[in-house]
């Protein structure tokens, strides 16, 4: 398993985010503190805090491609 720091704190953001995920076959959760939502549901997104980072599980060792993919809402 992978962990990535995101920032998605827009509507658009977090439309485009799960368009560019949805094409990958792994699971991938986004967690924020305590709560953790499938990182493709859009709905889940929006139930988290977006103003703070939150973190991309991904349950894959093999994810250069979306890493890459993703490399914009990735926070340092």
């Amino acid at each position: 398993m992978k962990s990535i720091t995101l920032l998605l704190n827009t509507t658009e953001s977090v439309k485009s985010f799960v368009n560019i995920i949805s094409q990958f076959d792994f699971d991938m959760d986004l967690r924020c503190g305590r709560y953790v939502v499938d990182a493709k549901s859009i709905l889940g997104i929006f139930s988290l805090d977006l103003n703070r980072p939150v973190v991309l599980e991904v349950h894959s060792e093999d994810c250069d491609e979306l890493i890459k993919s993703i490399a914009k809402y990735i926070h340092q």
